[in-house]
């Protein structure tokens, strides 16, 4: 059996103030982010012993690589000989030397770029640094309308490897985009209607609950972050029990980390080998650098 994670702790605190996020400068007390390091180490621990393959993505509120301890996590996690991935979601402020230790053919980035936070100039700077070490990643940004244009110049400016997705805004109106504008952000991101149109979900398959869970700091195991019923805990092995195929019990799924487990969509074939971090299976087979280690796609 392989078994995808998407693991949020208690981190909610971000570096960056981005205009549409809740959690945007926010603050972790001390208390908070030892706590957060302790259920992380924990996490860590309990992958190091397993049998089974595992993939790992880390989703947290707020950004996690400016702390240690997930830096080092992800350090250890991509050494251990079972683990096929582990990824996890950064706005790639931090330097890269913490990466000299890692097992690159493990380790993926899924970075986003903020126009209002960084210059465009010094993120595709990461970004090329990111391939010239090898290190799998996506790129991605909010579609706002103010920033249509800085989209088609990052796509440009991007090295030829990294492929860059675009989320719809959220808090966008009704008939926000027009035709043409829709036009323009799938000659970049051809998969970007399944982020703004979302089918419904609604007793869709979905690889939730079956061979991909969340959890949480305290190891509570649920199918995703979308539904709420509890599966076990993953500290005494309760959740496994309950692990089978399931439909999606929620009307519609409109995020990445959802939707792209469902059978019924193209992303297990689209994104083969790249589902958690975000990249398309074209990009893997022609990207230069050290082999992505093989991920089954569903049936």
């Amino acid at each position: 059996m392989h078994l995808s994670m998407l693991y949020r702790g208690r981190l909610s605190s971000c570096n960056y103030d981005c205009g549409y996020c809740p959690f945007a400068k926010t603050y972790d007390t001390r208390a908070a982010l030892r706590r957060d390091a302790e259920d992380l180490a924990r996490f860590v621990e309990w992958a190091g012993q397993q049998p089974m393959p595992l993939s790992i993505l880390f989703t947290p509120w707020g950004e996690g690589l400016v702390r240690r301890h997930y830096r080092d996590a992800l350090v250890r996690l991509s050494q251990l000989p079972r683990l096929r991935r582990v990824a996890i979601q950064t706005n790639l402020c931090v330097g890269m030397r913490w990466l000299d230790q890692a097992d690159l053919n493990k380790l993926a980035l899924w970075c986003t770029y903020h126009p209002s936070q960084v210059s465009r100039a010094a993120f595709v700077a990461r970004c090329r640094e990111l391939s010239r070490r090898g290190v799998r990643h996506s790129v991605g940004m909010v579609a706002m309308h103010e920033h249509l244009d800085e989209i088609e110049a990052l796509s440009q400016e991007l090295p030829a490897a990294t492929p860059l997705w675009l989320n719809a805004y959220d808090e966008r109106p009704p008939g926000y985009y027009d035709d043409a504008q829709i036009a323009r952000l799938q000659a970049i991101d051809p998969h970007f209607r399944y982020n703004l149109e979302p089918s419904p979900s609604l007793g869709a398959p979905c690889l939730t609950g079956e061979n991909v869970v969340s959890v949480d700091g305290d190891g509570n195991v649920r199918r995703c972050h979308f539904v709420a019923e509890p599966l076990g805990n993953l500290y005494d092995g309760s959740f496994a029990a309950r692990l089978r195929p399931r439909a999606c019990p929620n009307a519609r799924c409109d995020c990445y980390i959802g939707y792209a487990h469902r059978k019924d969509l193209p992303f297990q074939r689209d994104y083969a080998g790249g589902v958690l971090e975000r990249v398309p299976s074209f990009v893997l087979s022609s990207a230069p650098g050290p082999a992505p280690a093989p991920l089954k796609a569903a049936p």
